[in-house]
Parts: C-alpha cells; structure tokens; sequence
C-alpha cells in the first residue's frame, strides 16, 4: 500500500488515518466509484447530483463557465457529497481555464517566447489563486510535453517551446506558483507528446524516441517535477514502443499499449524508474487513442488494474462503473490494486485540505478574478512575448499617417464554437490606434472573387491577415485554411497592396505564407497580446519576443 507520510502528499498521522479509517470503510461501489472524475459539461447540478448517487464518483472536471455559476455548482456539489470532491480544469493558460471572466494570462507557447521562467510561475501563481477561488483544486497542467514536430496539431501553442531544459525550468516554476495556493498539478501527457504528428484524440500517437533519447528529454523534465514534488501525472494515449520493449523483452508489436493501459510505462517506468509515488490520472477516456485498443468491459478495470488511479472522463459514465465493479468480480481488477489507488485519491485530497472543512471557495473570489493585479502582469508578458518573424520588404512600423485605412481579414477555424471574439477585439484595438478598418467578409459568392485589383486598392492602404488557429482536438493540422470560393481571401494582391501578417496563436503559419514579407507570432489571443501587438508595428514598442521553434520549420523563403 502507498506510503501516504512521503514525497508527494507529506500527510501527518490525523491525515492518514482519515485515509485509511475512510478506506476501510467504504464499500466495493464506492471504492470503484472514487477512481471515475466525470466532465460536469452540458449537465446540469440536478443531473449531477443523480449520477453521484449512481456512481459515487470521486471528483469533477470543468470546462470553462462564469466564475460565480463555477463557484456555485462547487458549493453545492460539495456539500452534498459524503466525501469531498477532487474539482479540477485545465488550468494551462491563465484563469480563464476555469472561468471565462477570469484571466487569460498567455499560452504557454506565449512565456518561452520571453525567455524568462519566472513568467511561468506568474502563469501557475494566477491559476492557482483563480482556480482555488471558486473552488477547483486540481490543475491539469503543466503541459510538459516537447514540441519535437512543427505538424503536431495539440502540441503547437500548449507548450513551452523545443528546448527540454527550458521546458523543464518552466514546469518547475509554474508548480511553484500554484503551490502556493495548494492546487495539485497533472504533469502531462507522459510519457511525452510532439514527437508524432498525429492527435491522441483519435488514435494511439506514438513517441517514438529511444530509451536514450527518452531519458535525456521527457525522462529528465519528468523526473526534475517529481522530485520537485508533483502530486500527479496524466498519461496520455500515447505509445512508447523502446521503453515498452526494454521493460517486456519479446512483447509483440500487436501488444503494444498506449501509456493509459500499459503495465511497462505506468508501473514499471513511472512508478519504477522514475520512483514516482503520487497519483496517476488518464487523459480523457473518451478519446480513440484508448477506446480502440481493448474490449470496453476489459479496458476499464485493465486501465486501474496496469497503475493508473482517476479514470477521466469514460464515455458512458454509468456504464465504466458497472464495468469497474464486475472487473473486480470478474478479477480484472485486483481488490489489492484498487484499494492502493483510493488511498491515493484519498490522500491527495487530504493534502489539499478538502478533509475536516466545509468551505470550499472563496466568498471574496470576485476580488480575485481577473484582478488589476493579474490583468498588469498579462500585459507584462505580452510585452515581452511578441515576436517579429520576418520583415523583409522593410514595411515597419505601420502607421495611421501611412496606412491609414487597414482591409481586416480574419483567418480563424470555422469548426466547433466558432467565435468573431477575437476578430472584434482586433478590430476595436486597431481602431482606437487611429487607423480605420473594413473587415474582408468570411462567406462571399463567386462574384466577390473576381473584383478587380484596382477596387482593392481604392479601398484600402494595406491588408492585414491575422490568424487565430489555434490547436485543438479531434483534428489532424492546425494550418491556414483559405475560404472558398477559389481562395477568395488568399494574398492575391501582395505585390499590389502592402501587405503584413500576425498570427495569435499557431507559430508555425509561416509554412502557409512564406510570400509575404512581414510576420509576427503574438501567440495568445487575448486583449493585452493584442494591443502589445499593434503597438509593436507602429514602432512604438519594440519587439522583445524571441522564437522558442523554429518558425520557418526549416522550410525555404526566411530571407526573401
């Protein structure tokens, strides 16, 4: 059974016996039912409520809703519950992974851009003291996964750049800003993505790496934060067939796991190797990576059974339960292994101080979201983040004298929960900047394709395309994608109009424009990135930001 006194929970004895008088107290359903942490979206508190007396899960994710809605589920959540709630969202950006009015503080992508480590921690300190106002205590975060492969599409802006050191410094220092609120991080997404170019979302992605390799990179950021004292890990649907091989000499092909049910990557390499002694979470099992690797009634208890404690998510929740009690029946699941990961939920709750409490949130926690505090330190960032890739045809700074009036033309996914947020936030900046601005429209007929340049040019004084794609699941690229018909909105006319490009999220989209002769990677699309950007093509801010990747993916076209 987990030492609960050590590195990473450090309970003192009232604590421990909590964890073990409570474990030794509950029932088979509730033991399983602690391992499930189900998606509280689209659901409502009543719905909730009636899938815990169900299932008696053991915690709740987030996605982003406004503070106050967040802060008042949790409460009622919690004071329903026989056992306190791990709550957690992904707190990979700023506040605003929790609450939708709290702080977008910057991509992690945005922070290696400055350079400095420290932002890493102003970015773990403002999610812990948002995250833990309204009652969330468990950060799925920091990404420490490398952004090895320019074409991965999740890596991109969720990571601190292609330099292991500079990764790992950077995860260390975020852990220390939200340790300070006493908010759990979720080290993900072991053993590593962004050597793939492919999305575990929707099929088991590959690190394809050495052991060697492996040990000088993702090896060595993760054990740094596990001697740091990480309390979790998230392994992802992610496959790491040397160490599998070195682990399970002979094991076939065939049998290769992704890490959310391999014995040799949870047990053998994490706990093992790496001698870690926390709490192991899935990445969401929902997703293809997992579910199309085993029988979903031999899958889920396999999933606890190989080392992993908090099954994320499920895809049908009631349905992973029964499956997790008949594993048990079944002996697929050893009471053995399953009683040691409840001791350690148990535990990490303990340490969070959820045990012997019954205040949850913050009643002041509007005084902690998005406050000036927090909104001067983003623009701090900002400032030092954005950077010029390229402006070879000499077109900075852009000016309201010199090109007073700006053609718009947003390049955004137009795929779920399409937003014209970011397009507005542009448009208002550049307008309180002097200049004056017509958006390109998003859907026109062929007619529009054939306007003829001279109209263009009566129109304007320059055209200005910015990007904001950014990555996301459930896709396979994270690239400019022009509008139809014909490309309508594609940089025909850069030889006839100037013509300059930013993008406020992906890096990379120098590999979609490499004719165009002025761009800059602002990487977050928040108010503060944006305005800091539009200050630096008037030349009244210099650009400070330097390259974490290689923008031009060693692709032709950087000097011309």
């Amino acid at each position: 059974m987990v030492d609960v006194k050590v590195k990473p929970f450090y309970l003192n004895e009232e604590q421990e016996k909590w964890v073990y008088d409570t474990l030794n107290s509950m029932t088979l359903e509730e033991k399983c039912g602690q391992t499930l942490l189900p998606v509280g979206f689209g659901k409502s508190d009543e719905e909730l409520l009636e899938l815990y007396e169900k299932v008696h899960f053991g915690g709740l994710m987030h996605r982003p809703g406004v503070a106050k809605e967040i802060k008042e589920r949790n409460d009622l959540m919690q004071s329903k519950v026989k056992i306190p709630l791990l709550v957690a969202a992904n707190m990979e950006f700023g506040g605003s992974g929790v609450a939708t009015d709290g702080t977008f503080f910057s991509n992690q992508i945005g922070i290696a851009a400055t350079k400095d480590p420290h932002e890493a921690y102003n970015l773990g300190y403002i999610c812990g003291a948002e995250a833990r106002s309204v009652g969330v205590t468990y950060a799925f975060a920091p990404v420490v996964d490398i952004d090895m492969n320019w074409r991965n599409p999740i890596t991109n802006t969720r990571v601190y750049g292609n330099d292991p050191e500079f990764v790992k410094e950077c995860g260390l220092e975020y852990l220390r800003g939200i340790r300070e609120h006493n908010v759990a991080v979720s080290i993900k997404h072991f053993p590593g993505d962004g050597v793939d170019e492919r999305d575990q979302h929707i099929l088991p992605s590959v690190n394809s790496l050495s052991c060697e390799e492996w040990d000088k990179t993702y090896g060595m950021i993760y054990q740094a934060l596990i001697d740091a004292g990480a309390r979790t890990v998230m392994a992802g649907h992610i496959m790491q067939p040397a160490y599998t091989r070195k682990l399970s000499p002979g094991i076939k092909d065939a049998d290769i796991m992704p890490a959310t049910l391999s014995k040799e990557l949870i047990t053998d390499l994490l706990r093992g190797k790496l001698g870690f002694n926390g709490l192991v979470c899935t990445d969401a099992a929902n997703m293809v990576g997992m579910c199309c690797m085993m029988p979903r009634e031999e899958l889920v208890p396999h999933s606890i059974e190989i080392g992993c404690d908090i099954f994320l998510f499920g895809r049908n929740v009631e349905e992973d339960f029964h499956y997790l009690v008949d594993g048990v029946k079944k002996g697929l699941l050893s009471e053995e292994r399953l009683n040691d990961a409840v001791a350690r939920i148990l535990a990490l709750k303990a340490s969070l101080g959820l045990i012997g409490t019954d205040k949850f949130t913050d009643d002041d926690y509007m005084d902690v979201i998005a406050c000036e505090d927090f909104q001067k330190r983003s623009e701090v960032v900002a400032d030092k983040a954005v950077t010029l890739v390229k402006d070879t045809q000499h077109l900075l700074p852009i000016t309201p004298e010199k090109y007073p009036r700006i053609l718009l033309s947003m390049i955004e996914d137009e795929g779920f929960m399409v937003s014209t947020i970011c397009q507005d936030v542009v448009k208002e900046e550049l307008e309180a900047a002097g200049f004056q601005v017509e958006l390109m429209p998003r859907h026109v007929d062929l007619m529009y394709t054939q306007i003829p340049v001279s109209e263009y040019k009566q129109k304007c004084d320059l055209l200005l395309y910015v990007a904001n794609i950014a990555n996301a699941s459930y896709q396979t690229v994270a690239r400019v994608k022009w509008s139809m018909p014909a490309a309508f909105n594609a940089p025909f006319y850069l030889k006839d109009i100037p013509t300059a490009f930013v993008s406020v999220a992906n890096p990379y989209h120098f590999v979609d424009v490499p004719m165009i002769r002025t761009i800059i990677n602002a990487y977050s699309s928040n108010r503060a990135t944006i305005r800091a950007t539009i200050q630096k093509m008037m030349g009244k801010s210099e650009f400070k930001g330097v390259s974490p990747v290689d923008p031009f993916c060693g692709f032709f076209g950087k000097d011309i």
